[in-house]
Parts: structure tokens; sequence; C-alpha cells
């Protein structure tokens, strides 16, 4: 038996496209069953909280991710930020529905409650299946460095810690 592995670095699904994915699919399967149970507007319902969803969600990882690549150091203060952007957008939109008074027969808030509930959980879970899925190396060994990349140098010794 080896420890080796026979599939390289980062192969899989990204986390973003598997959590994309699974919000898409929850959302379609939210809106057949809303338009069964309840008509058009369970299909309204759903369809705006899980859309909505989606994009809060989307753009709030695509920040993340931008601000990562460009300045890592700031990421965990700008994920931390977008976490409460995300929340102020989705309050936002809850009252903009409650203030347009849409009545029960134009948009069920159950279904859109529903969905806002059921995507976010499958989302996370989307993104959680596909970021375990992935082959990140936790280290990098002398075998997975190409032959012609440099070796780090030997570390100059410091004179005086020794006893």
């Amino acid at each position: 038996m080896t420890t080796e592995s026979k599939t390289g670095p980062r192969r899989g699904l990204s986390p973003v496209l598997g959590a994309l994915a699974a919000g898409t699919v929850a959302v379609v399967v939210l809106v057949l069953v809303g338009g069964l149970a309840d008509g058009r507007p369970g299909v309204v319902g759903a369809a705006v909280g899980g859309v909505v969803t989606l994009v809060v969600f989307a753009l709030g990882l695509a920040a993340v991710g931008l601000v990562a690549r460009v300045l890592p150091g700031a990421s965990m203060l700008v994920a931390l930020m977008t976490y409460a952007l995300q929340l102020l957008v989705l309050a936002v939109v809850v009252t903009a529905i409650d203030r347009a008074d849409a009545g029960a027969e134009t948009l069920s808030r159950g279904w859109f409650a529903t969905a806002v509930i059921v995507v976010t959980l499958t989302w996370l879970v989307g993104q959680l299946v596909a970021a375990t899925r992935q082959r990140i190396p936790l280290y990098e060994t002398a075998a997975d460095r190409p032959s012609d990349a440099p070796v780090a140098a030997e570390p100059a010794r410091h004179p005086g810690g020794e006893r």
C-alpha cells in the first residue's frame, strides 16, 4: 500500500461551482414543488427567494475570492464584513417585499422563506462537498516539485544558538 496520490492537486469541481450547482438544483426543485402545492404564488415565492439568495451568496463569494487573491491578509476581515452585508441585503429584500404589499395571490411568503433557508443550506453543503473533494496538498514534497524548479538553500546557521 502506498500513500502516493494518483490525482494531482486541485482537481474536481471548484467550491464556487459546487455551491452554485447545488443552489440552482434546490431552486428548481422548490419552484416545481411550490407550483404543485400552491400554484403561481408558490412558484413566484420560491423563485424570488431562491434566486435572491443565490445572487447574494455568489456575489459575496466572488468579492471574498477577489480580495483573497489581491490582498490575502485582508481576506478574513472582508469575509466577515461580506457575511454581515449578505444578511443586511437579505433583510432589505424581505423589507422591500413586505412594503411592496405583495398579496398572497402574488407571492407566497412561506415559499419565499423556505427557499431562502433551503438554498442557504444547500449552498453550504455544496460548497463543503466540493471543497473536500479537491486535492489541495498540505505541503510540497520534493517529488511534487518539477525538476527545473529552484531548490531552497539550506538555512544559514545562526551563531550563538548552540549550547
